[in-house]
């Protein structure tokens, strides 16, 4: 019998995979790439056509040596890396190395680790595809020039340590846009009014609109308490009548199956998960699991892909399952496959589904960690919704007319849950229902409610809208997000605050510099249309050195005029009132590999150094120092004493010069998106005081 070799990234993996193989196959993992550029030089031959030096990763010895041994005692040999560009990328590596013909049908790929697509995919091996690992190329190269090209100026001007990326610095850029939109933000002013008004004895609202003029509804904005007056005065003593009644039906389509940028935001906002950890925990659940009763198999589809695209076979096994589980009522008889634009290279995946819709999350909870059950839950309950029936909702719109005013109010019942009897989205459905009206009725008025607004700043940047403008911007692909976000992360370009971005002073700073100079190269068209051009390499229509050659032509201009000018700019420090005790100097402010540091500025002579508080105006609770803000090691905002580690005091709550009405305690706030809640450190206490749309 013919032996043969089956080669994958992860042990894991190849766990799974051989037990679906008989005796005559082995199966060996690469352990992650095998070559890449070196990482003490640039790697990129410029002077020859941008030709790469790769070299064997340091560590990787052990594991080529097993693989070429096992190589020669085999007949065959397939490479079953992951179905994408980077995973060809990694089989042509391995083809090099083994010493295999690329044109030769030696690799393999499956969208789903079971016996059935394994089994296929042994049988249908084709040759590595060249311009899948040219585009692969092309991201290496390209972000190899842009990152050790860029990095060193920032070294010479800020500190060392610090990187630029063609993706990364843009994604630090919408952070640092955006908090710059929320500071330069000015609140505008405006009223709204709420009428209460009653029938059958039940309360309901209708909100102020506007006016008829010449019989056409025209919206009326109200700016001013005047303006507001000035309504209230013409209502008073009117009539309230039924203008105008709609009856209809809604109908509320059910969501696409998950993609790698959906199902981050979706594990975001509904299982509060980062990134890395939803990506960390799919990758498990895409490898496999030991399944009590039924042995080790993956438990959904490869998780990096842009495409909601579902296989036949899929479809009408879900199909058949909602028929029997649920009835024909709920079945969408395959109608709501839907497929992102036929040009993407990444719709030869399908979406991220379950691989049998049969395995119930609970029928296999007891195999599962808890956060692998709480993800693959997600997965399979939004690709069965995605084959259900449109949720239907009677609705009611009526329109009250006093005077010359307008009022409205609206309202809906559920008719028919249709996806919604498995997956609730998060977004709460407006299901109030009205009375029954008649046209031309008279309606009871109880009160006028007159409410002052003013306008918000746009929110903060959390995980989930990061991913989200990426992807709508067409900035990176499926498989960057993730560490994209936590490179900016670790490189304290931006921290976490209440699950949002913020920018820090370096990450402005860093920002601030590249734009000055690297303008027309890190922002966001830029770098969109270079995810097109290596689209367009991967699909065999464009040389991959000739995106290189166009991208470096402007770019090696751009860096020359960098190199010189940077010399000129002066970053000055930022200037304390902190007394050096050991040469007297005023201490200036620096930053360190954890962010801000205070220095003397008469270094080297005097190399003295103390961290860096920011002082609230709040006296310790427990000694005679004051509150300071302090970072943990990951970023994390807290506040302690500035007589640590004397004194011990600590709170996540940002403390405040207040005491407690109830019990003299401290008082601490917490800012979120609506409001800002005010309570005291003695648990025991429980006074709280929460305050609505302060920001």
């Amino acid at each position: 019998m013919q032996k043969n070799l089956v080669i994958v990234e992860s042990p894991a993996k190849a766990k799974t995979i051989g037990k679906f193989l008989g005796k005559n196959y082995k199966v060996k993992a690469s352990v992650g790439h095998v070559r890449d550029l070196p990482k003490s030089t640039l790697g990129i031959d410029i002077e020859n056509n941008f030709k790469p030096k790769y070299i064997t990763i340091r560590g990787k010895g052990p594991v080529i040596k097993e693989l070429k041994s096992e190589a020669k005692k085999v007949d065959k040999i397939y490479l079953a890396t992951d179905p994408d560009r980077e995973g060809e990328a990694i089989s042509w590596h391995l083809s090099h190395i083994l010493g295999l013909d690329e044109e030769d049908p030696v690799r393999i790929e499956f969208n789903e680790i079971t016996k059935e697509a394994v089994s296929g995919a042994i049988k249908n091996p084709r040759p590595i595809n060249r311009d899948l690992v040219d585009a692969q190329q092309a991201r290496r190269v390209l972000d190899r020039l842009v990152g050790y090209k860029i990095s060193p100026l920032l070294w010479r001007k800020i500190r060392k340590g610090l990187s630029a990326g063609r993706v990364q610095s843009v994604a630090v850029k919408l952070v640092c846009d955006r908090e710059k939109e929320i500071e330069e933000f000015v609140p505008e002013e405006y009223w709204s009014i709420k009428g209460i008004f009653e029938k059958n004895k039940k309360d309901f609202e209708a909100s102020f609109y506007g006016e008829l003029k010449d019989n056409k509804e025209v919206k009326k904005d109200l700016k001013s308490k005047k303006e507001v007056e000035e309504v209230l005065e013409s209502l008073e003593n009117e009539k309230y009548s039924i203008h105008e009644v709609k009856r209809g039906t809604k109908r509320r389509n059910p969501y696409s199956p998950y993609t790698t940028s959906t199902l981050q935001q979706d594990a975001s906002k509904r299982l509060r998960f980062s990134a890395k950890k939803t990506m960390v925990i799919a990758q498990q659940l895409y490898e496999g699991i030991d399944i009590k009763g039924e042995g080790t198999v993956g438990l959904i589809t490869y998780i990096r892909t842009d495409s909601t695209r579902i296989s036949k076979e899929a479809i009408k096994e879900t199909n058949n399952f909602i028929i029997e589980n649920y009835g024909k009522d709920y079945s969408s008889n395959g109608k709501k496959a839907r497929k992102k634009k036929s040009g993407d290279i990444q719709d030869a995946h399908e979406a991220i589904r379950a691989t049998s819709v049969s395995r119930k999350p609970e029928d296999i909870k007891e195999s599962l960690s808890a956060d692998q059950y709480k993800l693959y839950k997600l997965i399979w309950e939004r690709f069965v919704a995605s084959q259900m029936s449109a949720a239907v909702y009677e609705t009611l719109s009526i329109k009250i007319k006093s005077g010359n005013y307008i009022f409205r109010a609206s309202g809906s019942k559920l008719k028919f849950d249709g996806f919604m009897r498995i997956y609730n989205a998060y977004e709460s459905e407006n299901n109030i229902e009205l009375p029954n009206f008649k046209e031309g009725e008279e309606v009871k008025l109880k009160k006028l409610n007159p409410n002052q607004h003013f306008t918000q700043p746009p929110a903060r940047y959390t995980e989930a809208t990061l991913i989200k403008i990426l992807e709508e911007l067409g900035i990176g692909r499926p498989s960057t997000y993730s560490p994209t976000i936590s490179t900016i992360l670790n490189r304290e370009y931006v921290v976490l605050e209440n699950r949002s971005f913020r920018p820090t002073e370096l990450g402005l700073l860093v920002t601030d510099l590249l734009e000055d100079y690297f303008k027309n190269i890190i922002n966001e068209e830029f770098t969109a249309d270079m995810e097109e051009r290596l689209d367009e390499v991967a699909d065999g229509k464009l040389p991959w050195k000739k995106v290189i050659e166009d991208f470096y032509s402007e770019f090696h201009e751009v860096l020359e005029v960098a190199e010189k000018e940077i010399e000129k700019i002066e970053i000055k420090d930022e200037v304390t009132d902190v007394i050096c005790e050991k040469c007297g100097k005023n201490m200036v402010v620096k930053y360190g590999r954890y962010g801000k540091f205070l220095a003397c500025p008469g270094y080297p002579e005097c190399k003295n150094t103390k961290p860096f508080l920011e002082e609230l105006n709040v006296n310790c609770p427990r000694c005679d120092g004051k509150v300071v803000e302090r970072r943990t090691k990951k970023g994390r905002k807290f506040y302690g004493c500035s007589n640590y580690p004397k004194c011990n005091f600590m709170s996540w709550d940002q403390p405040i010069d207040e005491k407690c009405p109830e019990c003299g305690d401290i008082l601490v706030k917490r800012v979120n998106k609506t409001s800002t809640t005010i309570k005291c450190m003695n648990k025991s206490c429980g006074y709280k005081k929460v305050e609505k749309d302060i920001k």
